[in-house]
């Protein structure tokens, strides 16, 4: 087998395929170059190759994102819509990122990135298959509560329609959503919405 045909197997197997994949194997990445110029690879974002008219889902750009962004966790309006809760549909990717990282610049996919710390950070990560790509994302309860913290950004009102689409959907807990209210720091602003959806 050539070198060429062992990338293509990888690319098989990798809907999103990186760089960094290839060296891994041991393989040269020039072979991409080759592989794109001949049209059986096509550079989808900056590093990143799929094989040509191959069907991606519709989250492909999170796919993309964690790849780009290793330390990044998919969060708030994205993991909203990953999670199915709510009406927002947003047009860039929201991450969350270690404070001390520095702002990673991206052209595709548009990023929308805040930073958080500690167990804000760390806490309900669900990682979510997406196009071959393990991506790490806010599980439904740590998102809604996320909401609330980041208010000021996304606005009261997405926060509130998450609590209650996400709640009317059994997709959210009390306990859950006490938990990362106290990781968040937000119990005091959230209690009286939790109060409300159990009434």
């Amino acid at each position: 087998m050539s070198l060429e045909d062992a990338a293509l197997v990888l690319a098989r197997r990798q809907p999103l395929l990186r760089a960094r994949d290839l060296t891994q194997r041991g393989l040269s990445t020039v072979i991409l170059g080759r592989l794109v110029a001949a049209g059986k690879l096509e550079r989808v974002a900056r590093g990143v190759y799929s094989l040509p008219g191959r069907g991606l889902s519709e989250h492909r750009s999170l796919a993309e994102a964690a790849l780009r962004v290793p330390k990044g966790v998919v969060c708030l309006l994205s993991a909203l819509r990953v999670h199915g809760i709510g009406t927002q549909a947003p047009h860039e990717v929201w991450m969350a990122i270690p404070h001390n990282s520095p702002s990673p610049s991206l052209d595709q996919p548009a990023l929308r990135v805040v930073r958080m710390s500690g167990a804000a950070l760390t806490e309900g990560i669900a990682p979510v298959a997406i196009d071959g790509v393990s991506v790490p994302v806010f599980d439904p309860n740590k998102t809604v509560a996320d909401c609330f913290k980041y208010r000021n950004k996304i606005g009261l009102d997405v926060a509130l329609e998450a609590l209650h689409d996400g709640w009317s959907q059994g997709k959210l807990s009390m306990d859950a959503l006490w938990r990362y209210a106290t990781v968040d720091r937000v119990a005091t602003v959230m209690r009286p919405y939790l109060e409300s959806v159990t009434a």
